[in-house]
């Protein structure tokens, strides 16, 4: 199952990736995040094996909860070599994400990647409701 394309654009910053992340809620705003970070890292094609996965994370704020979010996704990705396919929110409070995910091992015959991306920084993090909609400004260390 391919993940559909977030609600996201790209921000121009100087030697990183910054983007502006949109949300009808804050669950929606945490899933469109983590769709928005592996759209960044690889081209995510239908894989035969998927493995459900449960990912709890706690923050100070809603700003640190969304960088340690990414990281957790970041993680995945970069350290278990896995690419994560389906995101479901499944609690969240201003300290604590609960999700649901599935995950497939990357394989480049089946994967493209797009990119490298070394860390989500805290640098002008931004996470708000604006006009009955969330945002979120996310820069990544590339």
């Amino acid at each position: 199952m391919a993940m559909t394309t977030p609600d996201y654009t790209l921000l121009d910053h100087t030697a990183d990736l910054g983007i502006k992340i949109k949300g009808t809620d804050q669950k929606d705003l945490f899933k469109s995040a983590g769709k928005a970070l592996m759209h960044l890292l690889v081209k995510i094609n239908p894989s035969e094996k998927q493995t459900p996965m449960k990912i709890s994370v706690s923050g100070d704020d809603l700003e640190d909860l969304m960088v340690r979010w990414l990281g957790e996704i970041l993680y995945l990705f970069e350290g278990e070599n896995l690419v994560v396919t389906s995101i479901e929110i499944e609690s969240l409070s201003p300290s604590r994400l609960e999700a649901g995910i599935e995950t497939a091992p990357f394989n480049p015959r089946i994967h493209e990647l797009l990119r490298e991306i070394k860390a989500v920084t805290y640098h002008q993090i931004k996470v708000a409701e604006r006009d009955g909609i969330w945002e979120a400004r996310v820069i990544f260390d590339l």
